[in-house]
Parts: structure tokens; sequence; C-alpha cells
């Protein structure tokens, strides 16, 4: 089992201060992720979501941690890939330069950056967004297979050289962002790993990982994206670790409640979060928040869904060491080929984000190293 995490660098009341702060913030937790033991870190791309993602040029930020690092895999957790945001080409160009620079460490994930807010920003329609992310996979795919590239779909490209050529031949692993179980069938069918949010707990992990198993064994092949297949199921795992438990539970739940809220601002319409009192109940803030969606949802005849309500479950690794191991030994027993650490919320400290880290790479990490050379 893998261990990694991602940023989305979030703050909360954002002036341009705090923003580059923040920013500097997620640069000095990856590079100490490397020296922690983690195994891979992801950075999103999303445009003009303030206060839930200030990450918009991801290629940027993870080429900076790179520089900085020797190890440890740099991920696209995801590029918008839908053309409206960017050439299927330039994708292509920029994660291979990356990739040498990085002597082969880069993963790429794709998304669709479907928010109404991103969308508008770069005339994005949401009825390319599907179709437009398959065929820049399979661009993406087949852009180095060849000296001269050249692709005649829905855009013409080529023929031309893509380069440079990256150090991972073919080209790095791919992923997709899965929020859904449609989503998680169509990773299957593409062939490449899933990336999948773990807000509602580890029975609703499980019936992720059945979903994407069941695609898999029921799968073709006709769709798939490239020769290299990468049935890869990566999970998301909220956390904050302290030898303080009760501390840590305060601070998690505080940051789950401001990125929930922010997911239900920009997702659902909701409104703008806010900073919130250290010593509110932010447990109780959130069920309040689930019981108001699950009546809008009942109201519009909708049916409720684990992932629609997950995000405001609080049952996650905030606590101890020790916590933190029950709740990973979880993921383990259900499959879960990496554990990918959610620190960065927009109200956590950056002295309990890096006290995480070091708890996870001394405690946390170590168990499953071992377990893992037991079971060899």
């Amino acid at each position: 089992m893998k261990f990694s995490m991602i940023f989305e660098a979030q703050l909360t009341d954002p002036t341009p201060e705090r923003e580059r702060q923040v920013i500097r913030d997620c640069v000095e937790q990856a590079v100490y992720a490397e020296e922690m033991g983690f195994d891979r870190i992801w950075a999103v791309e999303h445009h003009s979501l303030t206060q839930y993602a200030h990450m918009s040029a991801s290629e940027v930020f993870l080429t900076w941690v790179a520089a900085r690092t020797s190890r440890i895999r740099i991920g696209h957790g995801v590029v918008t890939m839908p053309f409206g945001y960017q050439h299927p080409v330039r994708v292509a160009e920029r994660a291979a330069m990356l990739d040498v620079l990085s002597g082969g460490r880069v993963d790429i994930g794709a998304g669709r950056g479907a928010t109404k807010q991103e969308m508008s920003m770069y005339g994005v329609r949401p009825e390319d967004t599907y179709p437009q992310m398959e065929e820049a996979l399979q661009i993406f795919s087949n852009a180095w297979r060849k000296e001269q590239f050249e692709w005649h779909g829905s855009i013409d490209i080529g023929p031309g050289a893509i380069l440079p050529r990256p150090v991972q031949d073919p080209h790095p692993p791919l992923f997709m962002a899965c929020s859904k179980h449609d989503t998680l069938k169509l990773a299957a069918e593409l062939g490449i790993g899933a990336l999948v949010l773990g807000f509602a707990g580890a029975d609703d992990v499980r019936r992720m990982r059945r979903v994407y198993d069941e695609a898999i064994a029921d799968r073709s092949g006709d769709r798939f994206v490239s020769s290299e297949v990468n049935d890869h199921f990566s999970a998301l795992c909220p956390t904050i670790v302290l030898d303080d438990a009760e501390a840590a539970y305060r601070i998690g739940t505080r940051g789950q409640r401001f990125f929930a809220e922010s997911i239900a601002h920009w997702y659902g319409n909701g409104p703008a979060p806010t900073g919130y009192d250290e010593n509110e109940d932010h447990v109780a803030a959130m069920e309040r928040d689930r019981e108001m969606l699950v009546a809008k949802l009942h109201e519009a005849k909708i049916p409720v869904r684990p992932s629609d309500t997950g995000q405001f479950n609080a049952e996650h690794a905030y606590g101890t060491a020790e916590t933190a191991i029950d709740y990973v030994e979880q993921l383990r027993r259900i499959g879960v080929d990496e554990v990918m650490c959610l620190i960065q919320m927009g109200t956590v400290p950056q002295e309990a984000c890096m006290e995480t880290i070091r708890q996870w790479g001394e405690k946390v990490i170590p168990h499953f190293r071992t377990l893992a050379g037991e079971a060899e």
C-alpha cells in the first residue's frame, strides 16, 4: 500500500498575502512529505474557486517541489482535460518536461473541471467535458509512440514531433478523478487508475472498490486509452494526527467543515464558507448541513447516496497515530492501493499540518511497511 498527500491550497479570508503564504506552506509540506517517507504528492487544478482551491497552475507548483526533492512521485491530481482549458499537446509537452526534470516521477490524473464557475472562465460546455477528457487521454497516451504524431478526431493535430519525450516509456501512469460510481466504471473501462473521495467513510470506500473491481472484471478492453493499463485504486483519507487526540479531532473537523462548505458553495450553490471559532461544535454544524442537504434532495425527489452527504461524515483519521492506524487498517483490508491523505484544509494551521506529516512518517507509515514486509 502506498501513501500520498493531496494539495488544494485552501484558505479562509483570502488576501494576496495569505494566498502567497498558503502556497509556500504547501511546498514546505510536500518537501517534508518526502523526508517522512510518503510515496507521492498530488496537486489539484482548479480555476477561480476562491477559498476552496487556489492551486490553478499545478504544473508550476509540482515543478518547484520536484526541484527540491529526489524520490517522491509528483502527481497531477488532476489536469482539467477539456480542450477549452488547455490543448492536449500542451498537457503532453508539460508532463514530459516535468518527467525529464524529475527523473521519471510524474503521474497524470484527468478531470473535467465541471463547476459552472470554472467552465464560465474558459468557455467550456458541460456536454463536452466527458468526451473531450476521454479523447485528450487517448491523445496523451499516443503522443510519443511515433516520431511524427498526428491525430484526427474532434480536433486535428500534426503531423509533428511532441517534444520532449518522457523518461517513463511510453508515458507517465494515467489516473482519473472519480466521485461517482459511473466515473469509477469509466476509469476501469478506460484502463486507468481511480482517485476517489473517501469522505463517506470506509463502508463507502468498500462499495467503490467493489464497483471498480466489477467493472475491471466485466470490461472488454475496447475503450482502453493506452496499452499501459493502470488498475490502481487510491482513496482519500482526511487526517489530523497530534499527541493531543482531542485537539486533533477539533482541528480536523473544523477543517473538514470548511472543506465541505466550500464544496457545497462551488458545486451546489450553497453560501460561501467563513472562518469558524476553533471551539465551535463543527460536528454538530456538519450534521445540520447534512440534514439540510438531505431535505433538499428529498424535496427534489432525488435519491440520497453516501457520496452526496459523505463530506459531512467526521469519522476519519483525526486523533493520535493509533487512531490513524486503526482507520488505515480498515482501508487496507478493503484493498485500497493508496491512502491519499487530506491534511491541508482551509482552517488547519501550518504547524498542525507539519506535525501530522511527522506523526504519519514516524508512526503510521512504518506500521504498514512492517506489515507489508511480514506478508512478503
